[in-house]
């Protein structure tokens, strides 16, 4: 993902979590099988490790500029490495399309990574930068892991079981849940706007004032502490995992035009589906929202 400037919050600097070494993560059943969510969650945390021993010695990184102006590293690439490794030790039939790699493979089933979601963040020590892993099958969402190494939290999903958050251990984790009680209303919500203004939020600023942000912005709206986020660019790597997350915590994920298929572009998150309509026609009012569309 490629980050421009944090309006209204600090970088926020990491040394980040004391974490095993990957290959005492594991998540095999008795039969020695892997569970595609809990492969998902292992994959995430080997790239995590990997990305947390760069960033101690950022000093030493060099940057380099993609031909979209993002920034991209050796830790970039070293970490999509490493998940491509954990998923194909297991999954070798499958298909991956990684930000860094590309695509390999040609299967009904696609591993979708973001080595590191928010390079920008990264380079600069802030601690917001995410690992992001989405299972695909038919063309849909299935399963999802975003974890945020420097903050020793992640998050995960499957599609019909719901969402939850922990920490390192495999075992453990709470369900989570938008605000049940929130606003439907454009004007009442709170809002998170990642990675930087630009005209794209305007209509909707002059309606709500934007907060700042601890974490992505669409899994603070599944964690029912914002209504509303808006995610300004992006490819299919940057929704693939946070649009299931959202959704499975009971909120309302599309693209400005309503796609609700992640796809290149931007997208909004959101408490409920009227919300996330609400705020389409705030955005294109010459657009017709359609829920429905894939």
């Amino acid at each position: 993902m490629a980050s421009g400037g944090l309006p209204g919050f600090a970088a926020r600097a990491f040394i980040g979590p004391t974490f095993e070494s990957p290959e005492s993560v594991a998540c095999a059943g008795q039969d020695g099988t892997v569970d595609d969510l809990e492969l998902a969650r292992r994959a995430a945390l080997v790239g995590g490790d990997v990305a947390l021993r760069y960033a101690r010695t950022l000093a030493e990184l060099p940057r380099e500029l993609k031909a979209d102006g993002s920034v991209v590293t050796a830790a970039d690439r070293a970490v999509e490495a490493a998940i491509r490794d954990v998923l194909t030790g297991e999954r070798p039939g499958d298909a991956i399309l990684g930000e860094e790699g590309g695509q390999t493979g040609d299967a009904g089933r696609r591993w979708i990574i973001d080595p590191i979601d928010g390079t920008a963040l990264f380079v600069a020590g802030d601690d917001r930068w995410l690992v992001l892993i989405a299972l695909e099958e038919a063309g849909e969402i299935v399963a999802a892991v975003a974890a945020i190494p420097a903050q020793g939290v992640t998050f995960w999903a499957a599609r019909g079981a719901g969402a939850y958050t922990g920490g390192r251990d495999l075992a453990a984790g709470r369900r989570i849940a938008v605000d049940p009680g929130g606003p439907d209303a454009v004007a009442e919500s709170r809002l998170g706007v990642l990675p930087a203004v630009t005209e794209l939020q305007a209509p909707l600023l002059a309606l709500t004032r934007e907060l700042s942000w601890r974490l992505h912005p669409g899994l603070l709206v599944a964690l029912g502490e914002l209504d509303l986020a808006v995610q300004t660019g992006g490819e299919l790597w940057d929704f693939a995992a946070t649009s299931l997350i959202v959704i499975e915590a009971g909120g309302s994920y599309s693209g400005m035009a309503g796609n609700i298929r992640p796809s290149r572009g931007a997208s909004l998150y959101a408490r409920s589906e009227k919300l996330r309509l609400a705020a389409l026609e705030v955005l294109a009012p010459q657009t017709p929202a359609h829920s429905s569309r894939p």
